[in-house]
């Protein structure tokens, strides 16, 4: 391992929560001179790595992975009990969510009358990232509800020119298994094209096509962009589920990792890729959990329980499912909380709007008011000599935020600067007639 590539994975550690602890143990080891900064960079890695957890029992032992070898393809299982936990999720949880909350989640309607017990939850690991046909998914994992329990089943390409065999397989599986909706993370713009283009250059049905999907990847983002730096499973799973997943490698090293495979055999190099596409399976499925949980509280649980930026993602998603009356009132509890600075602009101009489209004048206007007072963000002027010049018949007080606003604008915005000009002067042509006319 290279000093790039000791720095890299310290780098992730310190992202994800140990920069304390990383730090004090860099402390202690950053002036010995017996050391290279190559040794001391490896001994930090080695300290600050947490211990392993014990692994979940698999279907597959050692010995049939060794005599895997030579298969064509391996299919891999674990089970999960429903009252196990995954981070802060019961796994059981899940079957309690409706169908109307996971259609929200899924901006689709065909969801209302779907249970996640229905559901196949889809994750591929592929020779490539950027997918096309030449993109081979080696690894294909689903999760699903039987006989009381969370599976994870994993099909392993075990020799590329075995990817018909091994699809053919796993059409028979799910064909057998009649799953009723996909669930998956970029799922509509990467997993689910993939496996479709790989059935149909293998000459077989894919039996996945046509189901409704909930690709929770733009819910996700609407929920926590605001909240955390990264929408990634791997980092929504530790800040938001409490998910120790120690042992995951970067989504960049899978196809490096498998092709190594392929050239030695050794069968240590794709182990943490099992690892990695299970965690991001069951992170999925603790995620949707959250997520339901968040959107189907009631006003009063989610000010109790949730802070502005929660609130703030509850409301972006009931806005896009259309519920824009809903979405407010998550909006203006969220302000309650004292969002940060960006945050409350940006809320505070949609909900303006929202209230001017209402024809609700008094909260449009507060809104704008408060704007001014702590932004100078030229569209607040704007509504404003818009809504004093029109609808009070307010001329002065009109030109005031129109004066404002000009000189805000000038040298930012030619747009708004040509607006502006505009209404001072045909703002003080009105003046000038009332005065003329009270002479």
């Amino acid at each position: 391992m290279d000093l790039d590539e000791l720095r890299e994975r310290l780098r992730r550690k310190t992202r994800t929560g140990d920069q304390d602890k990383v730090k004090k143990l860099w402390q202690n080891l950053k002036d010995r001179t017996d050391l290279t900064t190559k040794e001391k960079l490896e001994k930090l890695l080695s300290l600050s790595r947490p211990p392993r957890r014990e692994k979940k029992e698999s279907v597959l032992t050692p010995g049939d992975i060794s005599r895997g070898q030579a298969q064509p393809f391996l299919v891999l299982e674990n089970s999960f009990h429903l009252n196990a936990r995954y981070g802060q999720i019961m796994i059981g949880l899940g079957l309690n969510i409706p169908g109307p909350i996971l259609a929200v989640l899924g901006r689709d309607e065909a969801l209302e009358n779907i249970s996640l017990r229905q559901a196949v939850f889809l994750d591929l690991e592929t020779t490539g990232l950027s997918g096309g046909t030449g993109t081979v998914p080696f690894l294909i994992g689903l999760g699903f509800f039987e006989d009381d329990k969370y599976r994870v089943v994993q099909y392993f390409l075990n020799d590329l020119a075995a990817e018909a065999r091994m699809l053919a397989d796993l059409q028979t599986f799910l064909m057998e298994k009649n799953f009723s909706v996909v669930v998956s993370y970029n799922g509509k713009g990467f997993d689910l094209p993939i496996l479709e283009t790989r059935f149909v250059l293998s000459r077989l049905p894919f039996p996945l096509a046509g189901r409704p999907h909930l690709d929770f990847l733009f819910s996700a983002r609407h929920l926590w962009r605001h909240k955390y730096q990264s929408c990634r499973l791997y980092d929504l799973a530790l800040c938001h589920l409490g998910v120790d997943r120690a042992e995951d490698i970067p989504s960049e090293e899978i196809p490096y990792r498998y092709f190594q495979y392929l050239r030695t055999g050794d069968f240590s190099l794709v182990e943490p890729i099992f690892y990695h596409n299970q965690e991001d399976i069951l992170s999925l499925y603790g995620l949707i959990v959250a997520g339901a949980a968040m959107v189907s509280r009631s006003l009063e649980e989610a000010e109790v329980e949730a802070d502005g930026l929660e609130l703030l993602g509850v409301g972006k998603i009931w806005e896009k499912a259309g519920q824009q009356e809903k979405s407010a009132v998550f909006y203006e509890r969220a302000l309650n909380k004292k969002l940060p600075g960006e945050f409350s602009v940006k809320v505070r101009k949609d909900l303006a709007y929202y209230f001017k489209k209402q024809r609700q004048w008094e909260k449009s206007i507060e809104l704008w008011q408060e704007l001014v007072e702590h932004s100078e963000d030229l569209d607040c002027f704007r509504e404003l000599a818009i809504y004093y010049e029109h609808y009070l018949k307010n001329p002065e007080e009109a030109l005031k935020y129109a004066l404002d606003g000009l000189a805000l604008s000038e040298g930012r915005s030619l747009r708004y600067e040509q607006d502006f000009k505009k209404r001072v002067e045909r703002l003080t042509r009105k003046i000038n007639r009332v005065k003329i006319g009270e002479e």
